[in-house]
């Protein structure tokens, strides 16, 4: 049965389905206009300029609306040191974005009835009942401990409110426990790292606050159990072939390695170093939910447009529609607002950033959900507008995408003057 929870929202959803998709129609009608071409000829020219100041090695853009792409641009290069431009084809390690994917699965054995979202994941995942939580540093760099308030749920593992973290996106005793057990240790599986988070507390008390983590690995561990199949097994049958994602996978085999984008770590004379593809040329022991696929534009605007059509392409439907419109609702727990001054203006749904505040989200539209790659590949969907918009580059400065996410939303969406500027 349903908690009362989950009950209220799965209401509210039903009820504002019907007056969502009647607005959405009307929306894509008659409120939503097409972006300009100024807008995509601004949008273009800012990322061709990100190339040529020497920031990133090359970039590759889609803009797609009402059904039909009116943007695609690919500026700079697939390996610079080659000269070998970005092409339509080129294959990107896009990193968080696998996080959608994972996100799509998990909720697929959701639309079957497998789970419910409050549902405690020690139900499922044994070695993560009883969990104990960081109550203040201790010695021998261990914490000193307290009980969990309540046992970790899926819908707080889906919004990053478990308690989990990284290990390296933030410090503390728990982060370092994260580090020295190498809790994603790529030559081990997603069972074993399950059996090392026993023994590690929780960061913070579930339900508490936004915290990145390694909870979607968690869930890809969950979608194991659930459908008594691999992880990668499992997306291939139930994602990727539904959606004929041929050039979506863990790696990027033999056929394709020529097709795979190379990384580039900027050094402190503003140089771009060279980083080997050689560790994603096999099938690695980690499928790591959160971050492990490799994937093509096209390929992503393909599951994109099954999210923004709320679950169904091309006459195959893969989530229900009241499950998506789940997924791009605000999911964070009462007291927890927001998601922390790096990504102002958005709340949480079920693996993806929500934007409430689009002058704050650097004037992405209320709605669009979305969320991007450590090495810079974005997407973001947004209902309201009946688009999509992906980027995919390879840069290992976090915060310089940040910055280039921001150029491209100010020069799609912001204000007619800063277009002039």
């Amino acid at each position: 049965m349903l908690d009362i929870r989950e009950g209220v929202l799965r209401t509210r959803v039903l009820l504002q389905g019907g007056l969502l998709a009647a607005g959405l129609l009307l929306g894509q009608a008659a409120n939503a206009e097409a972006l300009s071409q100024q807008r995509l000829d601004a949008f273009a020219s800012a990322m061709q300029a990100q190339v040529e100041q020497g920031k990133i090695g090359g970039i590759a853009t889609l803009v797609y609306q009402n059904g039909e792409v009116v943007q695609r641009g690919n500026y700079g290069f697939q390996d610079r040191e080659a000269e070998k431009p970005l092409r339509d084809d080129s294959l990107y390690k896009i990193f968080s974005l696998t996080k959608l994917v994972t996100g799509t699965g998990l909720l697929q054995l959701y639309d079957q009835g497998k789970f419910q979202l409050d549902d405690p994941v020690g139900k499922y995942l044994p070695q993560l009942k009883d969990l104990q939580v960081a109550a203040a540093e201790g010695p021998d760099g261990f914490p000193l401990t307290e009980p969990a308030n309540h046992p970790v749920t899926i819908r707080e593992l889906m919004t990053h409110t478990a308690g989990f973290t990284y290990g390296r996106f933030s410090q503390s005793q728990v982060d370092e426990l994260y580090v020295k057990a190498d809790i994603q240790d790529p030559k081990t599986t997603l069972a074993v790292m399950m059996d090392k988070l026993a023994s590690i507390p929780l960061r913070q008390q579930p339900g508490t606050v936004w915290h990145y983590s390694i909870s979607v690995d968690i869930q890809a561990r969950l979608i194991e159990v659930l459908s008594d199949m691999p992880f990668d097994a499992y997306l291939k049958q139930h994602v990727f072939e539904p959606l004929n994602m041929v050039d979506t996978d863990f790696y990027a085999p033999p056929d394709k390695a020529d097709r795979l984008a190379v990384s580039y770590m900027p050094q402190e004379d503003g140089s771009l170093k060279p980083l080997p593809n050689d560790f994603f040329l096999s099938k690695p022991s980690f499928l790591n939910g959160g971050g492990g696929l490799i994937s093509s534009t096209d390929d992503y605007l393909r599951f994109a447009r099954m999210l923004l059509n709320e679950g169904e392409l091309d006459g195959k439907r893969l989530l229900k529609a009241e499950t998506v419109r789940l997924m791009r609702q605000n999911q964070l727990p009462p007291g927890v607002d927001n998601i922390g001054p790096f990504f102002p203006g958005n709340q949480f749904g079920l693996n993806v950033a929500v934007v409430n505040d689009a002058k704050a989200a650097g004037y992405l539209p209320e709605g669009t959900f979305w969320w991007w790659g450590i090495q810079g590949a974005w997407a973001w969907i947004d209902p309201t507008n009946n688009s999509i918009v992906l980027g995919m580059m390879q840069n290992t400065d976090y915060r310089l995408s940040r910055v280039i996410h921001n150029t491209a939303s100010q020069a799609l969406y912001g204000p007619v003057e800063q277009q002039k500027q």
